[in-house]
């Protein structure tokens, strides 16, 4: 059999096109102080924890950076020792914080106690984000003409919406940001957002309230599960029903299954290209993944195998994944290489960095070219479930 060579080689790519200008990709949300025992402890037993960083949109703006996209990334944080940790390691990484907004340094930065788990004892973690510095980031608060001026794509995440309704705000307060910023953006600036439900903030029908009217009427680019699917629209993945996906009761996804799914999401949203991560977890450990994305003109692409992960820490795959994806999309002019790009970039930088010890995706360009290139020559046909 003739060995199959990889089509892209992302360290060859040609990102002139970025130099001398503002980020081309800007992102808002909130960043949490991460609180993991260092000692193997339980959390309540625990003296002493290893402190670092999470937030969605933050771990994807940073995997994009590293890739050599100029990304800026969006927030409120208090002015004092862990907000200055967030613009520092920002700034460390690549990332423009021009916009940032500081708020009172005695405003609480969201916290994320996380506890990690081994089979069979599950993962616990504990958000504690009420009433954050990050959940009043508003409107007026950001130039957003200025900070969008160069973009070519601008992105948050549902959960950056949840956090005013778990705060109990009367006012959506990021929302009301939002909408002041795609008012602002330049001719050409593509919208993207992941789905990213977290019961934790909102319920199924305050999620549906924000989330519906602003993907049908802004996204254009729709990052999702089919569990977040099924729980909140109650769609079904062809065979699979939405109750089966919800109990985790979910056999072999074929290729008719997820391509329905897909044209749903598309026709559903009104959405240009719609992306979806599978993740099968087999253990704590051990977890299978793969990842697939379709545009309205019925270009689809699939991974071309499931591959396997050793874990070390889950938190900040799927946004890592996100951040390969779009660099596909950025650096392709055609949609349809565009698509196929960012699935294969998106695979390997989130396998890699779903090795690595907390969210942060501190992987080379190098090491996810060479992750592809492994992955191409060890085959692509499709494994068994």
């Amino acid at each position: 059999m003739a060995t199959q060579r990889l089509k892209y080689d992302i360290t060859k790519d040609d990102l002139s096109a970025f130099k001398d200008k503002g980020p081309a990709f800007v992102t808002f949300g909130e960043v949490m102080v991460r609180d993991t025992p260092s000692d193997a402890q339980r959390l309540e037993r625990t003296r002493r924890v290893h402190v670092s960083l999470a937030g969605s949109e933050y771990t994807l703006a940073m995997t994009l950076s590293r890739l050599g996209i100029p990304s800026g990334y969006i927030t409120r944080i208090p002015d004092n020792p862990y907000g200055w940790m967030v613009r520092d390691v920002a700034r460390e990484q690549g990332m423009n914080t021009d916009h940032i907004v500081w708020a009172y340094r005695a405003e609480p930065i969201g916290r994320f106690l996380y506890e990690i788990g081994r089979t069979p004892r599950r993962t616990a973690g504990w958000y504690q984000r009420m009433h954050s510095a990050a959940s009043k980031l508003g409107k007026g608060d950001v130039d957003w003409e200025a900070a969008l001026k160069d973009a070519r794509l601008f992105h948050t995440s549902g959960i950056s919406f949840g956090l005013s309704t778990h705060s109990g705000y009367e006012h959506n307060h990021l929302l009301e940001a939002f909408h002041e910023a795609i008012a602002a953006k330049p001719e050409g600036c593509l919208i993207g957002l992941d789905f990213n439900y977290r019961a934790t903030l909102w319920n199924r029908d305050q999620c549906q309230e924000v989330m519906t009217p602003l993907l049908t009427e802004h996204v254009d680019v729709l990052i999702t599960t089919i569990e977040d699917m099924a729980k909140i629209y109650g769609m079904s993945c062809g065979k699979h029903s939405a109750e089966e996906i919800d109990k985790g009761e979910i056999g072999p996804i074929e290729d008719e299954d997820i391509h329905a799914f897909m044209q749903e999401l598309l026709q559903r949203f009104k959405t240009s290209i719609v992306a979806v991560t599978i993740r099968y977890p087999d253990s704590f450990e051990q977890h299978r993944w793969e990842s697939v994305a379709m545009d309205d003109k019925g270009n689809f692409f699939r991974s071309p195998a499931i591959q396997s992960i050793t874990l070390w820490d889950r938190l900040g795959g799927g946004d890592t994944w996100n951040g390969g994806f779009y660099y596909g999309l950025l650096t392709e002019t055609d949609t349809a290489s565009g698509i196929e790009k960012g699935v294969l970039v998106g695979d390997a930088a989130t396998r890699l960095k779903q090795t690595l010890m907390f969210d942060l995706p501190i992987v080379t360009k190098a090491e996810v070219q060479a992750r592809m290139k492994a992955d191409v020559a060890g085959g692509g046909r499709r494994v068994a479930r």
